[in-house]
């Protein structure tokens, strides 16, 4: 599965700097969250690294202000919202790392991800005032997308309601995100510890990775 990842050269284009170290987590017994987790102190040390989050957005025609970068919008919250063990366990190395980190259920998916620049058509599945949607992308925006349509919107805004990760899911994508000047010594650190604490949700969960970088 993670062989198959791809990146498009349309977004190495556009930030020639863009590294992803993607996860797998295999075999997960996941449960109900353990509570909220505090951000206070975290949003100073992650400012460069949202800054060149915020940069890359409007690289694609995207205002950061109105539609932030995943951990831009975390750190931003005074506590982590309280969703399950194992979304609670990405947000808060999230946050922890200043780092933008998207969790999928990969028994969902239909084909392997590919972040790639959207034509316009693609397919988003969504909530709308309580009640399920389809939207599209803008044509040229940043997306993560499989055979089926748009898994995340604008690199790491939001993320489809089909790949959501829930207290039934087994098998997980972990997809971290890394512009400069932020380290690839620092990525593979955030990894270490993601995989920590999924071993710890699960002792016998199979977790496996891969770098892909500049």
């Amino acid at each position: 599965m993670l062989e198959r990842i791809s990146v498009d050269d349309t977004v190495r284009a556009l930030r020639p700097d863009f590294a992803v170290l993607l996860m797998t987590a295999e075999g997960l017994v996941n449960g109900p969250s353990a509570g909220s987790e505090s951000t206070d102190g975290l949003a100073e040390a992650a400012a460069p690294h949202v800054e060149a989050w915020r940069e890359a957005y409007r690289g694609f025609g995207v205002n950061p202000k109105r539609a932030r970068p995943s951990v831009d919008a975390l750190l931003r919250r005074p506590e982590l919202p309280a969703i399950n063990g194992v979304v609670d366990a990405y947000n808060l190395i999230s946050v922890r790392h200043g780092l933008p980190i998207g969790g999928e259920d990969l028994d969902t998916y239909v084909g392997p991800a590919r972040l790639t620049r959207a034509v316009g058509d693609e397919e988003f599945g969504t909530v709308k005032d309580g009640e399920p949607v389809v939207e599209h992308p803008e044509p040229g925006e940043v997306i993560w997308r499989d055979d089926a349509g748009v898994t995340c919107r604008r690199w790491n805004w939001r993320q489809c309601t089909r790949t959501h990760i829930t207290e039934q899911t087994k098998n997980a994508l972990f997809i971290l995100e890394r512009l400069e000047p932020y380290s690839l010594d620092r990525l593979i650190e955030a990894g270490d510890e993601l995989a920590g604490l999924l071993r710890a949700i699960t002792p016998g969960a199979t977790v496996t990775t891969r770098l892909i970088e500049p």
